[in-house]
């Protein structure tokens, strides 16, 4: 098979004392999301993705949260050693699409910085790498503001 997809999803808790990332973009908020790693909710949507097409699990199959050496680990990091893995299989990225679900911080500003920092990683144009953001409406814990959630496709072809 030439061509694959794959989807991914992640949620956060958003903390008081954490620093907020997401798509690799630091947001002045006065939360930030809880995590093993930076907590970037987006970039974990995406790498899972990107693993799940090629079959491999999720991010936690290869960096565990019970191993000390990613504890604070940069997302953009697990990002960049995913897409060394998936190169090496012979796969390219075709494109990405994705949505942030937050009630705040209004993500719209940081779109286009989100991006600048991922295209060159995922070596993608930035047409070809989709980054949406909506809120839940008020539902749930995310819809209260106490969490951000993200979900991507991957769309793989053989190189």
């Amino acid at each position: 098979m030439n061509i694959k997809i794959g989807i991914g999803y992640d949620i956060h808790r958003l903390v008081e004392g954490e620093k907020l990332y997401l798509g690799g973009v630091k947001i002045p908020f006065p939360k930030g999301l809880l995590g093993h790693s930076d907590g970037d909710c987006l970039i974990h949507a995406v790498v899972d993705a990107i693993l799940g097409a090629e079959g491999k699990g999720d991010i936690g199959t290869f960096f565990p949260d019970t191993d000390s050496k990613y504890k604070n680990i940069s997302s953009r990091k697990i990002l960049e050693d995913v897409i060394g893995m998936m190169k090496n299989q012979g796969w390219g990225i075709v494109n990405i699409d994705s949505i942030i679900i937050a009630e705040a911080p209004r993500m719209g500003p940081y779109i286009p910085e989100m991006k600048k920092i991922l295209c060159p990683i995922l070596g993608l144009e930035a047409e070809n790498l989709g980054i949406k953001a909506k809120t839940n409406e008020g539902i749930g814990e995310l819809g209260r503001g106490n969490a951000i959630a993200a979900w991507a496709s991957a769309f793989l072809k053989k190189s």
